[in-house]
């Protein structure tokens, strides 16, 4: 059965507080021209807000849904089950850069005119910030190596609160509608979630025709595919940790694309994975899950805790 007093709760704690928080960065600035909190660091109030309230509203919102319910602590998804769900936090770990680099492929493949073997505006980033010597290849390579090794861990802190929220209380709410069902509305749900920030030209930014509307149908897209991945790793997994690490993942590895493009490509159709092309990559694992939605379950029947 549906709990829905607890999930209307919910909601309106993490869509209260996100929203409220991206409406304070609007009125000091937005996101382009929010002042700066340290003259000089590039840290703005948009980017604390943001990391700080804006993307901890879901899991303050858990915390405040079970306190106000008195649901208490029971399935939580926090206990780790490694050895249970090795393979989970294993996809969570390497699958977004997979994904991330055949997804850039493909969208080079059928638009070459904005790709750049020469890797030109990446030799430009290097020669104004003093370092023209170095290897644009071997930044790449390094790239890569801090997307993979070192995000899931730098990210995670972050990623936490959305994760803990969204796989770890809500998703479990609406598994009783089945798999499929639960994870086309947390699709929906997430992303909608996001748009206030989108508005304002997060992911996408404002220079695209159609901007912004289009771009809040394409983060829609972009969360129920990415947001299936994630859902299926947590449910497989038996714990939120896998989600945790694979969106910390997909956010440190999503701009290495971009170091291989020239002139101004259609954000909405890609080379980042917030483009409808690299989203095709992505979103055929996603169809075989939908294929057969008992992928989605664990082979236990014990709950998480």
């Amino acid at each position: 059965m549906i709990d829905r007093k607890r999930i209307y709760i919910y909601l309106a704690f993490a869509f209260g507080i996100a929203w409220a928080t991206a409406l304070v960065i609007y009125l000091t600035g937005g996101l382009a021209n929010s002042p700066e909190l340290a003259p000089g660091t590039g840290i703005t109030l948009a980017l604390v807000l943001l990391a700080g309230i804006y993307m901890m509203a879901p899991a303050l919102a858990h915390l405040l849904t079970r306190l106000i319910t008195r649901e208490g602590w029971q399935e939580t998804w926090l206990r780790p089950r490694f050895k249970h769900g090795w393979r989970y936090w294993a996809a969570g770990w390497f699958m977004p850069a997979i994904l991330t680099i055949l997804g850039g492929a493909l969208f080079f493949l059928l638009f070459p005119q904005f790709y750049d073997g020469e890797l030109n505006n990446l030799r430009d980033m290097l020669k104004a910030s003093g370092q023209p010597a170095l290897n644009p290849w071997m930044v790449i390579a390094l790239n890569v190596l801090q997307g993979v090794l070192i995000a899931p861990f730098l990210n995670g802190i972050a990623t936490f609160g959305e994760e803990f929220g969204w796989r770890a209380y809500l998703q479990p709410k609406l598994m009783p509608l089945g798999a499929r069902k639960a994870m086309l509305w947390m699709g929906l749900i997430w992303g909608v979630w996001h748009w206030p920030v989108i508005a304002m030209g997060h992911n996408y930014g404002l220079d695209y025709s159609g901007a912004p509307w289009l771009g809040l149908i394409g983060m829609v897209l972009f969360t129920f595919v990415c947001g299936t991945l994630l859902g299926w790793i947590t449910l497989r997994g038996g714990s939120v940790w896998p989600a945790v690490i694979g969106h910390a993942a997909i956010n440190g590895m999503a701009a290495l694309p971009a170091l291989f493009v020239q002139g101004k490509p259609n954000p909405l159709l890609g080379p980042l994975p917030v483009g409808v092309i690299p989203l095709l990559v992505w979103a055929l694992p996603v169809a075989y899950l939908f294929l057969k939605p008992h992928l989605f379950y664990p082979k236990t029947a014990s709950e998480p805790a």
